[in-house]
Formats: structure tokens, sequence, C-alpha cells
């Protein structure tokens, strides 16, 4: 049973969601190893999203809810939340609905920026993960891949996200009311990571030339060589963020990387080494507070008077009193949030079309394979009967295969209605009576362990499909 823990921008706080996704990594093993009946855990985290996809063994007509409790208390656990705060947040998904919800998602439907294109790459990043935790299992495996198809083929097949459009772009175009001539900005960008290159990138878009990069982990010389652009270490930052039009946060790091102390340091440095004379001048100070962003006037290492900072990382990058100093404003996440612009509905609605098709077909292939063990010892059972006549016809004269050729057609037209029948029966949702109709007709069961029938119930799977093509 395939089961979807959720919060989002939809239904959970800002706050929630920066906890659990700091604290993401440690979630699915901890999950895993909760209850007996949950067999894999995948965990997807974004700066807009906390999913915790379960795969859990339990038996017809056995409840999941003790299973369900018990993740949420190990999610809550690593996360340092309330168990029942969470039950209040999380929604709940079941059944075939999971993998209409993770399709949606791996195709930007539920994002803030509808069709922005991160969260293919996250959802994938997401079962790396789990791999590499030893976490997935087959049900999960197929779900996730089916997933990054999915988003593929929305991406080809409808415009929606043609634009590039993204939380990055979605920011950048937020800040374009402060932002008086792009190409004159000085922006300083904090972090390397793969919203770094997409925050360079759309800095470009703009027209921005004068692009400097930190890096709290010390990767900010191999980025800036690859890029371009001119690194800054750890003596020079403050300085660098007194200087800067704009500041762009994007690390993964667990702390405040930009904070008042940092910025109050830099333009404090900047007073010393200018002395009283600068100090002193009040008109020229009047002057640079009151010149718009991107506008230089002065020496190009002045400290500004005015500054943007957008923190485009969870767990923030930005400390709040940030704004106590003058003339600095935030943008965060929080606040882009808010301004999501609504959806393009032609495109999202073809989108949404892609999805709920693949969906339906996402669970018409796991309920057959549901009765796929059932099928194969059906198709053993036939087929060591027909083997005992053939070797019977071959001692008796069957020289030319002609009765070995008539025994294996009767066996293929004897079980092709009853194939036909598991299909369809797995599709309504009745499996059971499937199988209780072979065994009361045939005295045939599945496989007592289910799980070795697997690759061959697969293939049977498979050849039928091609018969039924041929």
């Amino acid at each position: 049973m395939l089961i979807c823990l959720t919060a989002s921008h939809k239904n959970a706080g800002f706050d929630m969601l920066e906890r659990l996704s700091a604290t993401a990594d440690a979630a699915g093993p901890r999950i895993r190893n909760g209850h007996s009946a949950v067999q894999g855990a995948v965990v997807v985290a974004t700066c807009n999203r906390f999913e915790a996809y379960l795969d859990l063994d339990a038996a017809e007509g056995d409840s999941p809810v003790p299973a369900v409790h018990e993740a949420i208390r190990s999610v809550g656990a690593v996360a340092g939340l309330e168990p029942e705060e969470l039950r209040s947040t999380f929604g709940f998904v079941h059944g075939n609905a999971v993998a209409g919800h993770l399709f949606a998602v791996a195709s930007g439907l539920e994002s803030v920026v509808v069709g922005e294109g991160e969260i293919a790459g996250q959802v994938r990043r997401s079962l790396e993960r789990a791999r590499a935790e030893g976490t997935t299992t087959p049900d999960l495996e197929r779900l996730f891949q089916r997933a990054s198809q999915i988003s593929r083929r929305v991406k080809n097949e409808t415009g929606i996200g043609n634009e590039g459009r993204s939380v990055v772009r979605l920011a950048l175009e937020l800040a374009e009311s402060r932002i008086t001539d792009w190409s004159a900005t000085r922006v300083l960008l904090v972090g390397t990571g793969r919203f770094a290159g997409a925050s360079l990138a759309a800095l470009r878009d703009r027209g921005v030339t004068d692009v400097r990069v930190f890096s709290p982990s010390g990767r900010a010389a191999k980025f800036a060589t690859s890029h371009g652009i001119e690194a800054v270490g750890h003596r020079d930052v403050a300085a660098a963020a007194a200087t800067s039009d704009v500041i762009v946060t994007c690390t993964t790091a667990e702390h405040h990387v930009v904070d008042r102390a940092l910025l109050e340091a830099g333009r404090a440095g900047f007073g010393a080494s200018a002395g009283s004379a600068a100090a002193g001048s009040a008109a020229a100070g009047t002057a640079a507070a009151a010149r718009p962003l991107g506008l230089v006037a002065g020496p190009a290492e002045a400290p500004v008077e005015r500054q943007l900072v957008i923190d485009l990382g969870l767990p923030r990058n930005v400390a709040p009193d940030v704004v106590e100093v003058h003339g600095v404003e935030l943008l965060d996440l929080e606040t882009i949030r808010i301004h999501a612009p609504l959806e393009e509905f032609g495109a999202t609605d073809a989108a949404r079309a892609i999805v709920g098709g693949a969906a339906r077909a996402f669970g018409e292939s796991r309920d057959e394979q549901d009765v796929a063990p059932a099928v194969v010892a059906l198709r053993r059972h036939v087929f060591d009967l027909l083997d005992g006549e053939i070797e019977r016809a071959r001692t008796r004269g069957d020289a030319d295969g002609r009765t070995e050729e008539a025994l294996r057609h009767m066996a293929g037209v004897l079980l092709h209605t009853p194939m036909v029948r598991s299909r369809e029966l797995a599709r309504a949702g009745e499996q059971q009576a499937w199988i209780d109709g072979i065994a009361a007709i045939f005295g045939v069961t599945p496989a007592a362990d289910a799980s070795a029938a697997t690759s061959e119930a697969r293939a049977t799977l498979r050849d039928d499909a091609r018969e039924r093509h041929a």
C-alpha cells in the first residue's frame, strides 16, 4: 500500500516547512525503522514542500493508521515538532491517488510558481538519496521513475513552464520595482549549489554583469572559475556585502549566513578607513541615501545605502534582523509565495489531463501486478499438466509433433479468458474475486512467497501483452 504524508505552502506555515526541510535527510531512515509495516520511505523536501512517500506491507483489511502515526512521530522526532501538530497539518494521500499526486508535484503543478522546473530534479534526487540510504522499494522505485517520465512529458507537450519561470525568476520579477538599472547593479551571490547557478543565469538574463560569489563552505573559487565571476573569501565577505546593491542567498547552510552584524561590520569598516572627512560630508551622505538601486554614484567600492536582500534559502539564510539596518529591504520565500502568480489555465489543464491519464494507467498496471502471483500460479499449473501430456504423447509415437502442437494451442486457448478476466477484475479493484475463483475451480493458490514470483509475474504480464498485440 502506497501512502503520502504531505505538508506544503498550501497547508503548512513557513516556519514548520523550514524545520521539516532542515531535518529531511534524517527522516527517511527513521520512518523506515519506526514500524514493522513500513517497507520503504522516500522523502521529498523543497523550499515549499515536505512529503514522505511510504510503502506499507498491510494485509487486506488491516488498518494503516498505526504505521502512519508512527511515521508522523518519527518525522516529529527528527524535526523537533509535536506529533499532534503534524497530524493536524499533514495531508494524507493513499492508494492509486498517490501516483496522481506525485506526478502533479514532479510536473510543477503543485508548486508556488506553477510549472517551475527545479522540482523535477528535486524529486529525482529524493529517490537517489533513498537508494543510498536503503529505504526504497520496487513499488517506490517504479512510482518515482514514472513521475520523472511524466514530468518530462508535461514539459514537452504543454506550454506550462515554457518561460522557464521559477522561484528564482519570480523573486527577481518582484525586485523589478526596486531596481532602476540591472546592468549597473552590483550583486553578491551567496551559495554555489543548483539554485546559485539558476540565480546567476536569471541575473545575467536581466543584464547584470557585476556578480561576486561567496560560499560559507569554501566552494566559491571553483564556482567563480567555472562561471567567469569573482570569488569572495571569508575575510572579505562583510566588505563585499556592504558594497552590493543586491544580495542573493541560496545555500543549504543550517545557520544564518547574512545578518545585521555582518552588514554593519561591512559598513563600519568602510567608515573607519574613510576617516572623518567622509563621515562629515552630510551632503554626500544624503545623495548616497537617495541613490536608486542600480545607479552607481561615486567610487565603485563605496558602501551602498540602499540594499535589497533576497533570501532563497531553506532553512533561512538571512536573519530577520537585517531589516533593522538602515536602507535594507528583505525579500524572502514567504513573501515570494504570497505574490506567486495565478496559473495559466490552458496549459495547466492540458498538463493535468496528462497527469490524470498517467495516474490511472499506473494504478491499473499496479493492480495487475497485485494479481500477478496468482496468474503465475495458474499458468504454472496448466503448463505442468501440458508438459506431462506432451511427454506421454511422445512415448506413444508423436513423431511429427502434431499432438504436441495441438496440446499447446489448446492450453493457450484455455488460458486466454482467465487472463483477460484477471486484468478486468484487477482494474475494477476485484482482484480477490479472481484469486478465489481459480482456487475454487483449479485448486490453485498464489505462491506462499509472493515476492519470489514477482519477476516471473511481470514477465508473464509482458508476454500476455505481446500476445494481445501479435
